[in-house]
């Protein structure tokens, strides 16, 4: 099953030598999660000042910056792991050096039926 795990955490948390030795760390997870064929995808995020936020009301579209929602906690990242269950994508949550100073949401993944893309190449 497919799991995303949501980085929160507060981003003034971490000096810049922790923030360096968090990537480092958390590459290593994922290159020793992509040889046993559990790791999709991963990346942390620009700072929450980066964020733009699109809202469509009304047939009118609202552009704002940052993020809609003040939270002490910010998004700053994700991983997409592909593991047995729920106790394996806990247990590799765990490992992840943000889950120290914050928050790792694990959600699974709704599986969408497949696409047929050779409809779409042929137009």
């Amino acid at each position: 099953m497919k799991y995303m795990l949501l980085i929160y955490g507060s981003e003034e948390s971490w000096t810049e030598q922790e923030r360096k030795d968090c990537m480092l760390e958390s590459m290593a997870i994922c290159d020793e999660l992509e040889e046993q064929g559990k790791w999709i995808a991963s990346s942390p995020l620009y700072p929450v000042s980066c964020a733009t936020s699109l809202r469509i009301r009304e047939g009118r579209r609202e552009i704002t910056d940052g993020p809609f929602a003040e939270t002490t906690e910010q998004l700053g990242g994700y991983y997409i792991i592909d593991v047995e269950n729920l106790d394996e994508a806990i247990a590799i949550a765990e490992r992840l050096p943000p889950s120290k100073k914050g928050t790792v949401e694990i959600r699974p993944l709704f599986p969408l039926p497949t696409r047929n893309t050779t409809d779409h190449a042929e137009q």
